[in-house]
């Protein structure tokens, strides 16, 4: 999957470039971007973001705290213990289960839940607890 998204950018980059040239070659005030620029700078710096964005981070989060999450983000409960947060719209996707977590339910330690909407959804800690999440978030008192 990564490398189809670089192999896509990579094309779409070459494909623009080569319409900037063709449109107009470029002077010292406007220079031409030379495939050399766009493999040897460009193309390292925006792999290094995508695999930055798809890493999970280990988020340790004190009791009582609120971990509200928006849409897409992904979070496992690796230590301790939590419950959902739900809206009027549904709960947290728990992919490892197949089931739709509903607001109190205890969240199952090591099983994959998604946040759907960015609409107040995520967990309230029991205890002190081990995240890892991956997307954006904020904790909360």
């Amino acid at each position: 999957m990564k490398k189809i998204l670089i192999s896509a950018m990579l094309v779409g980059i070459i494909g623009f470039g080569t319409g900037v040239m063709l449109a107009a070659p470029g002077d010292e005030s406007d220079p031409v971007v030379t495939l050399s620029y766009i493999e040897s700078v460009l193309m390292p710096s925006v792999t290094k973001q995508i695999e930055q964005s798809q890493a999970f981070q280990v988020v340790n989060v004190g009791q009582d705290k609120r971990v509200i999450c928006e849409a897409g983000t992904e979070l496992v409960l690796r230590m301790g213990k939590a419950t959902v947060i739900s809206s009027e719209k549904g709960g947290l996707a728990d992919i490892t289960s197949g089931v739709d977590l509903q607001n109190g339910s205890a969240v199952p330690l090591n099983s994959l839940l998604i946040v759907p909407l960015s609409d107040g959804r995520g967990v309230v800690t029991q205890s002190d607890v081990i995240l890892m999440i991956k997307g954006k978030y904020t904790v909360e008192d």
